[in-house]
């Protein structure tokens, strides 16, 4: 069942010496934050559905500074749907790259770390025991956070790069399982949550619900139309949270789906995070795209390079899902984030202690 809560209150690595203070005039909130503890290295992992991400940071004057990454699919929902379960060969990949994860945190020496499991595991009958086996063969403690949770982390991840405006914007997160849904007012520094929602439809979801074999163009266009609908369902109760007025209303997007469609729409020859971060796309455009993409072959998709065979599948899902938000939100452009829930934990940990990021 969907979930929802309304009025709900790649730089180099730097050694931490090279954060200078002022030389004159009253030190930044940074530079005092600085005096009162050594500079501390964070990790973020966001265990999805499909990926398994981790970022690693440190504090600096103008937000944090990236030092380490990582990203792999490890399709840890396939088959989730059909049997209730994580499987054997899905939990071996997720465990394999977080293993890979815990070396990296080791190596960075990373002091506060935050490590998050989404719909996979919240799903899955077995969630809590694949949680038991990645801390006994990782010593990663994942929580299996709330969709709540999981939409709060995904706003405070990109709101900044809103575009500007007073009206209500909505954020969204288009993941392997579900999507999130936050509307957010910003008329002060902070945003405030008016509502959000959780609906059980994300890319692998979608796709694994209709499959990925049909004969022709008609067959694939059915399809969409299909997966459209059940996502329209899914939204309905939140639209009627939604406000009546669609004036001056602002749309963003972050996940795989938005951020390969904005290549598209660049027809970048290969995926550059500098060109799509922040790229505001009109969402007439994105339709389109949609529209072509859903009637062409797996094949024909993936000689896009940043499609590519591995998302010939299920961007097709993701185009569907986006169509039904553009539906609902009929912002004129589409903003776009590479960037996210682990952003979010990140400016959440270095919060606590007192940076200003």
């Amino acid at each position: 069942m969907a979930q929802h809560a309304a009025q709900a209150p790649q730089e180099p690595d730097r050694d931490p010496g090279e954060a200078a203070l002022p030389q004159a005039g009253s030190p930044s909130p940074f530079s005092l934050a600085m005096r009162r503890a050594p500079r501390h290295t964070y990790g973020a992992i966001d265990l999805g559905t499909n990926n398994c991400r981790l970022l690693v940071a440190r504090p600096a004057e103008e937000g944090f500074t990236v030092v380490d990454a990582f990203s792999r699919v490890v399709r840890l929902g396939e088959g989730l749907g059909t049997t209730g379960r994580i499987s054997q060969d899905a939990m071996d990949r997720a465990v394999a790259a977080l293993g890979v994860c815990s070396e990296k945190l080791r190596r960075r020496r990373v002091s506060l770390a935050r490590s998050v499991a989404t719909e996979a595991c919240r799903r899955a009958a077995n969630g809590r025991q694949f949680v038991e086996r990645v801390k006994n063969e990782t010593g990663i403690c994942l929580e299996i956070i709330s969709p709540e949770e999981e939409a709060r982390l995904a706003m405070l991840g990109c709101h900044r790069l809103l575009e500007p405006g007073d009206g209500p914007a909505l954020i969204f997160d288009i993941g392997g399982g579900s999507t999130e849904l936050v509307l957010i007012d910003t008329d002060d520094d902070t945003p405030r949550i008016r509502c959000w929602w959780s609906a059980p439809w994300g890319v692998a979801s979608l796709t694994e619900s209709e499959g990925t074999i049909f004969k022709d163009r008609e067959e694939r266009l059915a399809a969409y139309g299909r997966m459209r609908e059940r996502v329209r369902h899914a939204f309905r109760r939140f639209q009627a949270l939604l406000p009546k007025n669609k004036a001056d209303i602002r749309l963003m997007g972050t996940s795989g789906t938005v951020t390969t469609l904005a290549s598209v729409y660049l027809a970048l020859p290969a995926y550059d995070r500098k060109a799509v971060d922040g790229l505001m796309v009109p969402t007439k455009s994105m339709r389109e795209i949609g529209n072509m993409l859903s009637a062409a072959s797996p094949d024909e998709r993936a000689q896009f390079p940043c499609i590519g065979h591995e998302r010939a599948d299920l961007v097709v899902a993701g185009c569907a899902i986006l169509e039904a938000i553009m539906d609902i939100w009929p912002a004129e452009t589409l903003g776009i984030a590479d960037r996210g829930i682990r952003e979010g934990i990140l400016r959440s940990l270095m919060a606590r202690d007192g940076y200003r990021i």
